[in-house]
């Protein structure tokens, strides 16, 4: 959204208020909701950070000014009546006031929602790189370059074969982990992401690729 659209919202519907659904630009969690006038909104486009309007107080008031909490605006939306905003969000760390990640702390945790913890598995790997811990296995291993990695994943690529064979399921499900962490770093050291093989694979179901096997 830009500083132009804000006449083509329908400002009167809520007497000058509009709500604003905060998400989590990473997860998809639904961190928060909020109220906006236009110059909350403009403030929000401006600054790259969430400005409400506080109905209490009759003021401005931007979220995370008191804790350092703040929300880092990835990019702002408008549903299709013009009467509600979305807002996708960085947050700098808890949402709530009270110390959850979001102000929804009862709700069901989706299927992509646990899926986007590899999200964060990459930023972590990312950090690890640039500040190279002492003792860090993802700083050495990645100094090792390239064909150290790919040998670590074949190794773990075999360890995952034989627990599929010959193990229970939760010697599975942690070889697995294993082999995917290996693959978010060697993915990383290509300066490639995850995000990228999804789409490949979502491209492949569409019948858009060629280049491996496609779901039926």
């Amino acid at each position: 959204m830009k500083l132009e659209q804000l006449g083509e919202l329908d400002w009167d519907k809520g007497s000058g208020l509009l709500p604003a659904v905060v998400q989590d630009v990473d997860t998809g969690a639904v961190l928060m909701l909020g109220f906006m006038n236009r110059q909350a909104l403009r403030d929000t486009l401006t600054s790259r950070r969430v400005t409400f309007f506080s109905r209490s107080r009759q003021a401005l008031w931007v979220k995370g000014e008191t804790s350092g909490h703040f929300l880092e605006v990835a990019s702002v939306s408008t549903d299709c009546d013009a009467d509600t905003i979305l807002v996708q969000a960085h947050p700098a760390g808890p949402v709530c006031h009270k110390g959850t990640p979001t102000c929804f702390p009862d709700s069901e945790r989706t299927a992509a929602g646990r899926l986007a913890f590899l999200v964060r598995l990459e930023h972590i790997v990312a950090e690890r790189i640039a500040q190279k811990p002492e003792g860090s296995y993802t700083a050495e291993l990645f100094a090792q370059g390239p064909g150290r990695i790919a040998q670590k994943i074949g190794e773990e690529g075999v360890e995952v074969a034989l627990a599929a064979v010959g193990q229970d399921d939760a010697k599975i499900v942690g070889e697995s982990a294993d082999l995917l962490y290996h693959l978010v770093l060697l993915l990383r050291q290509r300066g490639l992401s995850l995000a990228e093989v999804a789409a490949e694979l979502e491209l492949r179901h569409a019948g858009r690729r060629v280049s491996g096997p496609a779901e039926d």
